[in-house]
């Protein structure tokens, strides 16, 4: 098993990374979808009542992503949470397409794959 799998717990067993990693995907989901609201943002009048609100919650998002953020740090190194950072591309794409109909592309899909090619990699072995 590698370090990515599992964590010193109390110096004599091993707590696994996996709800961490679960945590802090969890939260680049959430950091894509601020743009969500920012471009939905930009079709309302500006600082309308429903502009504010929007705003308020891409701030919100923005708040809890670093509040999560900061907890995933604590237990996984600063590389291996910083590689799969890139998977906000991907959310993005999703995103893209669910909420804007925007459409996807064949560079978009092999942008994907690579990511998630250097994700696997990086994340293979992250012995110091």
């Amino acid at each position: 098993m590698t370090e990515t799998d599992t964590i010193q717990s109390g110096g004599n067993g091993k707590k696994s990374l996996v709800p961490y990693f679960v945590l802090m995907h969890f939260g680049f989901l959430m950091y894509a979808f601020y743009s969500v609201l920012g471009k939905i943002a930009t079709k309302t009048e500006f600082m309308s009542a429903r502009f504010i609100l929007l705003y308020a919650a891409v701030f919100l998002i923005i708040f809890i992503y670093a509040v999560l953020w900061q907890q995933v740090l604590k237990v996984i190194q600063l590389s291996v949470a910083s590689s799969n950072k890139s998977m906000t591309i991907v959310w993005g794409i999703f995103f893209g397409r669910i909420f804007f109909g925007e459409a996807i592309k064949l560079n978009m899909i092999i942008g994907a794959v690579i990511i998630f090619v250097g994700i696997l990699i990086l994340n293979g072995d992250t012995h110091d």
